[in-house]
């Protein structure tokens, strides 16, 4: 190369890294986009929901008057206690059995692909093909699994064993239980993914160590996977909590809220109030109640979160 096309390559390379620098001193330049984006998308659309909340705005009548009467209402419904019961032990229940269930699976597959077992992959392949399948989809499915018919496969595998059949969504005892197996049957693979990564990178010195200060397996999963994992088991909760609050698309077609309402969760309660009352306010209020709901859970698990991060 000669020394003017040398010269020249400086130069240009020079030009580059001014650009860039100038690029890392005004941040808003490349962020302006992404939040204008982000405004558009996700910010103008809930302030618009909060600006209908006050509001008698319905469906059916394009003219409306700006009033709290919608917040009234929905605070005095007889049935926003029963709502908000339902509601709460279906998140807790799924989250719960998710992060278990997660992680169980995590381990096993982790310890498989360490150990170099056949199958692995399809194993997890398996797994994450429920989290990919629709809530409506998965919803039908279930449906048909827990149906008190003849073709319903759960009831027909307890009368080949000689066992009574149960009422999975008539019985209103049963039916929110019916509701969380299908899921944490769906939901378990996103924890199982997130759980997973975090494994991967945990130091496999720090249990060469343990095991040579004679450490038993179970107590290497309390002192040392469980502390590792911790940041990814709250940011973990923190996303299916707020997934499984708002879930209505598996429950809909699954139970439609029934028997009676036993498990109508507070998405479907919201989604019922718009779209078959078509009261379009009250549907705002218990929107807000969501996010409001999700904004708590979030600045809970942020406060557990470790320092360091």
């Amino acid at each position: 190369m000669s020394q003017d096309a040398a010269v020249g390559a400086a130069s240009r390379t020079g030009s580059r890294h001014k650009k860039a620098w100038h690029l890392a001193e005004r941040p808003l330049v490349w962020l302006a986009p992404l939040t204008l984006l982000l405004f558009v998308t996700y910010v103008y659309p809930a302030i618009d929901v909060i600006r209908y909340s006050f509001t008698d705005a319905t469906l059916l009548n394009p003219e409306y008057a700006y009033t709290t009467d919608s917040f009234k209402a929905v605070i005095r419904s007889p049935d926003l206690p029963g709502i908000l019961w339902v509601t709460f032990a279906f998140v807790v229940a799924s989250v719960i059995l998710q992060l278990v269930l997660g992680l169980l699976v995590a381990m096993a597959l982790h310890r498989g692909v360490r150990r170099r077992l056949p199958g692995v992959s399809v194993v997890r392949i398996i797994i994450l093909s429920a989290w990919i399948v629709p809530g409506v989809a998965a919803g039908i499915v279930w449906q048909l699994m827990f149906n008190e018919a003849s073709y319903g496969f759960l009831n027909a595998v307890l009368r080949g064993a000689g066992l009574s059949p149960v009422a999975w969504l008539s019985d209103p005892n049963i039916a929110l239980w019916s509701a969380v197996i299908a899921n944490v049957w769906r939901g378990t693979a996103f924890s199982m993914l997130l759980l997973y990564a975090g494994l991967v990178v945990i130091p496999s010195s720090l249990y060469e160590a343990a095991s040579v200060d004679g450490a038993t397996a179970l107590k290497q999963f309390w002192y040392i996977t469980l502390p590792q994992l911790r940041p990814i088991l709250l940011i973990n909760t923190v996303l299916i909590s707020i997934f499984t609050l708002n879930t209505f698309d598996l429950i809909l077609p699954l139970t439609g809220g029934g028997p009676g309402r036993a498990t109508e969760v507070l998405a479907l309660y919201t989604y019922n109030t718009v779209f078959r009352n078509f009261d379009l306010s009250n549907g705002a209020v218990l929107a807000v109640v969501l996010l409001l709901i999700s904004i708590v859970f979030t600045l809970i698990y942020v406060r557990l979160l470790p320092r360091e991060l």
